[in-house]
């Protein structure tokens, strides 16, 4: 099928139309030079011809979503939106190259620099979760590049919220990326479908195809479509790809919704461990952490309002450190001073004896080494409390509908530790959830551990739980 002319750039005032970037099926996408502040930017315009009611609340949702999100590093930056004189949607973007995209495709990207982009992308999916937001169209081309190298998330044009998805239809849809619920009109769109595609777009990446294509067979949509329903991705088929990497990424794309990650954040964590797996140093995970910047629907003033003056502070000097990338340096709010009232230069009391002043001072010090010898106790035996990690013990095993599900107490973990599972079948996972889902085949023997990591380092692993499967 031949493709369609891009439609005649829109007249914008302030801005000067250069050359055509690129066309889909919504909207063509032309790089304009603004006037003021002069730079050039690319402008997503809108098709004539399929403007209407329901287009153009995409592009409203699109803007304001954008809007909501892309101060994140890792999402697109929109300046602004608008309609032109002639009735069509348009939005002024950050320029970004779209080499990525293509790249994957005609040369063989290092394992380092997609894990790289996937903590990051992965980075902004969360973030846009934890707002509310599903993207509805993770994939390789919706990942650009900023003048600088680093990868952002574009097109949120079929976004929905986390609240409407289910009652939202699938009018648009990247097939070879899309989870099997949402080809088979179960759902519109879940966190779980976000894994899913999630994981595909890290697996095309790293494959140069993706999941579900075949080289030399027939991949239309249907073929494409029967694949990912009935049958399990290959493998990647490059030596350099550590197998943990394989099975992070399979369990990411389980048929089951219910075996795959929890959350964008759970993978990205097992993504890290990869990166320390090969030797590289982790790439830092960005998620907004403040509550007022989570709140993207909430009424303006909610969303601006900061309580607790040096709380505050404190919170903006580490969101500023964190993006110079400075981790030694720390907030240090700034001393006060305090002025002595009813005393002047000349009174009596002013004139301590310089044998007082000593005594006084000498009193200070020893305050202060008293203080200090407290403070290194109470280190140390916080130190010598927090080197007894916890031991998981009494897993349980359930089987039902050819899957096994593991489970265990837990033994008393702290905020950020996590548990490392393995299995005899070669499946790993980082995860928080005191529970681990494996899918079988009869006559499967699945033994598994679970060991507490806290601080980068594991404790010591449990007994090992065997389920042997009936035939």
């Amino acid at each position: 099928m031949a493709r369609r002319l891009p439609s005649q750039p829109p007249v914008l005032p302030g801005f000067a139309h250069v050359h055509v970037l690129g066309s889909g099926g919504f909207a063509d996408v032309f790089l304009y030079e603004q006037n003021m502040p002069r730079r050039q930017v690319a402008v997503k315009v809108m098709l004539s011809e399929v403007v209407n009611d329901q287009v153009r609340q995409m592009f409203q949702a699109e803007a304001n979503l954008m809007a909501q999100l892309s101060a994140h590093p890792a999402i697109l930056t929109v300046y602004q939106a608008s309609i032109s004189s002639d009735g069509r949607p348009y939005l002024v973007m950050e320029l970004c190259s779209s080499a990525l995209g293509q790249r994957y495709r005609t040369e063989r990207i290092p394992v380092p620099e997609v894990l790289r982009v996937a903590v990051k992308i992965g980075s902004a999916i969360e973030t846009a979760h934890r707002a509310g937001v599903l993207h509805r169209d993770i994939k390789p081309s919706n990942i650009l590049l900023t003048a600088y190298g680093h990868p952002v998330l574009s097109d949120f044009g079929i976004a929905a919220t986390l609240g409407e998805s289910e009652n939202l239809e699938a009018v648009g849809m990247s097939i070879p990326w899309s989870a099997p619920e949402v080809l088979m009109d179960e759902t519109a769109g879940t966190i779980e479908s976000e894994v899913w595609s999630f994981a595909a777009t890290i697996y095309s990446l790293l494959a140069g195809r993706s999941p579900f294509e075949q080289p030399g067979e027939s991949n239309k949509s249907s073929d494409l479509i029967s694949r990912i329903n009935r049958a399990k991705p290959g493998p990647i088929g490059r030596t350099d790809v550590p197998a943990s990497l394989e099975r992070i990424l399979l369990r990411a794309m389980s048929r089951r919704p219910e075996n795959r990650h929890e959350s964008v954040l759970e993978l990205v964590r097992e993504l890290q461990a990869v990166e320390s797996e090969i030797g590289v140093p982790q790439t830092s995970i960005e998620v907004v952490m403040d509550d007022w910047a989570l709140s993207a629907t909430s009424d303006l003033e909610d969303r601006t309002r900061i309580k607790g003056g040096h709380e505050a502070v404190s919170s903006v000097a580490e969101r500023r450190r964190r993006r110079r990338g400075d981790p030694e340096a720390t907030y240090s709010p700034v001393g006060t001073v305090v002025r002595e009232t009813g005393s002047k230069p000349n009174a009596p009391t002013a004139g301590l004896s310089g044998r007082i002043r000593a005594f006084a001072w000498a009193l200070v010090a020893a305050a202060v080494l008293v203080i200090a010898l407290g403070i290194t106790a109470t280190l140390v035996l916080i130190g010598a409390t927090n080197t007894d990690i916890p031991t998981v013990s009494d897993v349980q095993a359930s089987t039902q509908d050819g899957t096994i599900t593991f489970s265990w107490k837990n033994p008393g973990i702290l905020a950020d530790d996590s548990y490392q599972i393995k299995t005899n079948t070669g499946e790993s996972s980082i995860q928080r959830s005191a529970e681990f889902t494996v899918d079988t085949q009869p006559g499967d023997r699945v033994c598994l551990t679970v060991t507490v990591n806290r601080d980068g380092k594991p404790g010591a692993p449990s007994s090992e739980k065997c389920v042997d499967v009936p035939r």
